[in-house]
């Protein structure tokens, strides 16, 4: 698949498939990404390194304001879905619902679920999903000082 695409939930599986039967492998990573920053595009880069098909799922707006608090998203989940799929390492981006990506996990079916060094410890509802169709999780590096909330702090008390 040469350009990144976003794709929604219910055609998502479908598209998987396609580039799994044609012999690629797929990582998935899911998250906010609200403010994009350097340590996005890393994590996203090392995600890439993992197979040969990135798809990011994308939290809705529901979802980043029950994760973030009240005044997030900054951008909305379009917006923010857009320009995650115009990243090199990013070939497929969904938008989901919930508070939890085991839904999104089950329509992909990833050879590898990718989370940041953040969630070292944390017990992953993902990761069992992931287990049951034979998938690996992948905890990567940290990029130590970057984060959406440090941004929009940063930009709020300018």
């Amino acid at each position: 698949m040469a350009l990144s695409c976003v794709v929604e939930p219910a055609e998502l599986a479908g598209v998987v498939a396609a580039q799994r039967a044609a012999g690629r492998r797929i990582v998935c990573t899911n998250g906010c990404f609200d403010v994009l920053h350097r340590g996005h595009v890393a994590y996203l880069d090392e995600a890439r390194g993992l197979g040969d098909v990135l798809v990011v799922g994308v939290n809705d707006d529901a979802g980043v304001r029950r994760l973030k608090g009240p005044g997030r998203p900054i951008n909305t989940a379009a917006d923010r879905a857009i320009v995650l799929a115009a990243l090199e390492s990013v070939t497929l981006v969904s938008v989901f619902s919930g508070d939890t990506a085991v839904g999104l996990v089950e329509r992909v079916r990833p050879d590898v679920y990718v989370k940041g060094g953040d969630y070292a410890g944390a017990v992953l509802p993902e990761a069992a999903v992931v287990q049951r169709h034979g998938g690996r999780v992948a905890l990567l590096d940290y990029v130590a000082g970057q984060s959406t909330s440090a941004v929009v702090a940063r930009i709020r008390t300018e």
